[in-house]
C-alpha cells in the first residue's frame, strides 16, 4: 500500500538487472519477427542487397552452367569465355537487374505472407502461394536482364550492357526479351515454392526460437537452393535455348518459340541426357547463392529494423 503511495522503488539488485537484460533481449527478438508486418520498405531495401550479394558472387557459376548448356555449333566462338575476365562478362546486367527484382520479390512475398497470415514452417500451401505471386511479379522485371546477361556471356562482341540490349532489340523487337517469360515462370514458380517451403521449414527447426540467427539462414537457404534447382532444371536448359535463339545460326534454334518447341529440339539432339546439362553447375550456384541472399537478407532486415526500432525510441525519449 505504501510503496503504491510513495511510490517507492525496489532496490537495485542482480536478480533485477538479470530480468531487464531478458526482457531486452525478448522485445529485440519480437521486434525482429515482426518485421514483415510492420515495413516494406524494410523488406525491399533487405531484397536489393540480398539480390546484389547472390547473383554477382556466383556470377562465374552461372557463365559456366550457361556454357554447358548450349546446344553446341562450330560458328559460336567460346574463346576466352572461360578465363577469368570472360566469366564475369554480363555481371552489370545482374548488378542492375537484380536489385530492383530482388526487392519486389522479398517485399512481396513478406507482404502476402503477413496478409494470408502464413504460420512459418507450417502453412505450406501458402507459402507456395505466396512464392508463386513473388516470382510473377519479380521475373517480369528482371526477365530482359537475364536475356542480355546470357547473350554476353556466349558472345565475344556483345559490348556493354545497353550495346547488346539496342542490339537484341533491333535485330529482333522487343519480344526476344520476353519469349523466355513463361518458361521462366514456368521454371521458378515451382522452384521458389519448393525453395520457400524448404527454407521455412529448415528454419524453423533448426531455429525453434525465431531470433536472428545467421547459421540456421545459411544451412536452410543451401538445402532449399540445391533442391529446388534439381528438380526445376530441364525447364532451365529449355529456357537458356530460348533466350539464346538469337545467337544461333541453326534454323530450328533460331525459330524456336515456346517451352514445347525447345524442349523438343533438346530432346532430338540430345535425348534424356540433355535437360540435365549444367545441373551440377546451376546446383553449386544456387546453393551458395539462396545462402548468401538469405543470410544477407535477413542480416539486412535484422539491421533496418533494429535502426528503426532505436529511432522511435529515441523520439518517444
Amino acid at each position: 500500500m505504501l510503496k503504491s503511495i510513495f511510490k517507492l522503488e525496489e532496490p537495485i539488485t542482480t536478480t533485477n538487472i538479470k530480468s531487464i537484460e531478458i526482457e531486452k533481449k525478448v522485445v529485440e527478438e519480437q521486434d525482429y519477427e515482426s518485421i514483415p508486418s510492420q515495413s516494406l520498405l524494410v523488406n525491399a531495401g533487405a531484397g536489393t542487397l540480398a539480390g546484389i550479394a547472390e547473383h554477382c558472387v556466383m556470377f562465374p557459376v552461372d557463365s559456366i552452367k550457361t556454357r554447358l548448356q548450349m546446344i553446341s555449333e562450330k560458328s559460336v566462338s567460346l574463346k576466352n569465355t572461360y578465363n577469368l575476365k570472360g566469366l564475369w562478362k554480363g555481371v552489370g546486367s545482374m548488378f542492375w537487374g537484380a536489385g530492383p527484382a530482388h526487392a519486389v520479390y522479398y517485399g512481396s512475398y513478406e507482404f502476402f505472407k503477413h496478409k494470408m497470415n502464413i504460420i512459418e514452417g507450417k502453412s505450406h500451401i501458402k507459402e507456395a502461394g505466396a512464392g508463386a505471386i513473388a516470382t510473377v511479379l519479380s521475373e517480369a522485371f528482371l526477365n530482359p536482364f537475364d536475356v542480355i546477361k546470357q547473350r554476353q556471356q556466349i558472345e565475344h562482341a556483345s559490348g556493354n550492357m545497353i550495346n547488346c540490349g539496342m542490339k537484341i532489340l533491333h535485330k529482333e523487337g522487343i519480344g526476344a526479351f520476353y519469349v523466355s517469360y513463361p518458361t521462366t515462370l514456368l521454371m521458378n514458380i515451382p522452384f521458389n515454392s519448393i525453395h520457400f517451403i524448404i527454407y521455412e521449414y529448415y528454419r524453423k527447426k533448426l531455429n525453434p526460437s525465431g531470433k536472428y540467427d545467421p547459421k540456421s539462414h545459411i544451412i536452410a537457404g543451401a538445402m532449399a537452393g540445391g533442391v529446388a534447382s534439381i528438380i526445376t532444371n530441364p525447364l532451365d536448359v529449355s529456357k537458356t535455348l530460348l533466350q539464346l535463339r538469337g545467337t544461333s545460326h541453326d534454323v530450328a534454334i533460331s525459330r524456336a518459340n515456346g517451352l514445347w518447341e525447345a524442349s523438343k529440339i533438346i530432346y532430338q539432339r540430345n535425348g534424356l541426357m540433355g535437360f540435365t546439362k549444367g545441373v551440377i553447375p546451376r546446383m553449386l550456384y544456387n546453393m551458395p547463392s539462396t545462402a548468401i541472399s538469405w543470410t544477407a537478407y535477413e542480416f539486412c532486415k535484422y539491421i533496418l529494423q533494429k535502426n528503426i526500432k532505436k529511432n522511435e525510441n529515441e523520439i518517444r525519449v
